[in-house]
């Protein structure tokens, strides 16, 4: 059986699948103008996601998380998780969402196949969360959360991108609302791409503070599974909830690099912070081409680079976290 390994001996049991690069909200270290079409796209159908994810868990992903944009824009989006859900091999579907639809459609996608969500809350006081996305959405996206947990979901994730002066203060808030709630609180640090230098230099954050703090409050570290995403997992006995630390950062963060990623107009990017693409969509329209799509994506792993070029100041091609889902 070909497998996706590369020539580092790491092995990719998670496909992270953008279905969109739209998204409505306008986060400021994202899409702070907005999102700005660029053409016609034409994404990937229900029927190429289905011959994708098949050839991607045949060589061992066990995990896939669909992402954008705001994947929840499609109207079909029940239907890709229905499809994702039930291909033979994959054990988990994951969503990153940023919360608006969550409150009328958690118990829908539970149905569907959904095991676990990804929510964007970058700060707890309405009025920061609305400055940092650009929606006054704040009440709608927690009461999403609600729906979630009542929908079954044994806990949602949720995100904050760290921004110096504006919720990097907020550790003591985001603490006291997961103690008595299943919620595992992810701290990202702000990533520098293409068009965000001068909000990096003016945001940037090193979660080793937080995790300093954490651990002189007696938080411990938990062991990472075969297939989780990055976060560097931390649990206190008098918590319900966990804080997870995103630090792309930090020394060795690449080494367990368990993840590829397939954009939504169907390239396969090797990493987030890559310089190229490699296009799949010429081998998506049936199952004949299944081989195929094995032997190009094991041929393009050997490209792989150790890490990622970002402690030089290189972001690659990303010219933002939408359009490849982040």
């Amino acid at each position: 059986m070909l497998e996706l390994k590369d020539a580092h001996a790491r092995k990719f049991q998670y496909l992270r699948l953008s279905i969109t690069d739209v998204c409505n909200f306008k986060c400021q270290y994202c899409l702070p103008d907005g999102y700005m079409p660029d053409g016609r796209k034409s994404f990937l159908t229900v029927s190429e996601i289905a011959h994708l994810t098949r050839g991607f868990a045949a060589m061992g992903t066990t995990k896939v998380r669909l992402t954008g944009g705001e994947p929840s824009l499609r109207k079909d989006f029940t239907h890709i998780i229905e499809t994702v859900a039930n291909t033979s091999g994959i054990e988990k579907v994951a969503m990153t969402t940023n919360g608006y639809r969550m409150a009328k459609f958690a118990s829908q996608w539970r149905e569907a196949g959904l095991d676990a969500i990804n929510v964007s809350v970058d700060s707890l006081d309405p009025r920061m969360f609305h400055q940092i996305t650009g929606q006054n959405r704040f009440h709608e996206v927690m009461a999403g959360i609600d729906a979630a947990l009542e929908a079954g979901f044994k806990q949602v994730k949720v995100n904050a991108v760290l921004m110096r002066g504006l919720n990097d203060n907020g550790l003591g808030q985001f603490l006291a609302w997961i103690k008595d709630n299943p919620i595992q609180l992810r701290f990202i640090e702000l990533m520098q791409t293409g068009e965000m230098d001068e909000l990096f230099a003016r945001h940037h954050v090193r979660g080793s503070v937080i995790k300093e703090q954490l651990l002189q409050q007696g938080w411990q570290q938990k062991l990472r599974a075969h297939n989780d995403g990055p976060a560097e997992v931390f649990v206190h006995g008098d918590y319900c909830g966990e804080i997870g630390l995103i630090m792309p950062y930090a020394k060795d963060f690449c080494a367990t690099c368990n993840r590829l990623r397939v954009s939504s107009l169907g390239k396969l990017h090797l990493c987030l912070f890559g310089d190229y693409g490699v296009d799949l969509r010429d081998l998506l329209s049936d199952a004949s081409q299944i081989t195929a799509l094995q032997v190009r994506l094991q041929e393009a792993l050997l490209d792989k680079k150790a890490t990622h070029f970002l402690h030089q100041g290189h972001s690659g091609m990303t010219p933002h976290l939408a359009s490849i889902g982040g």
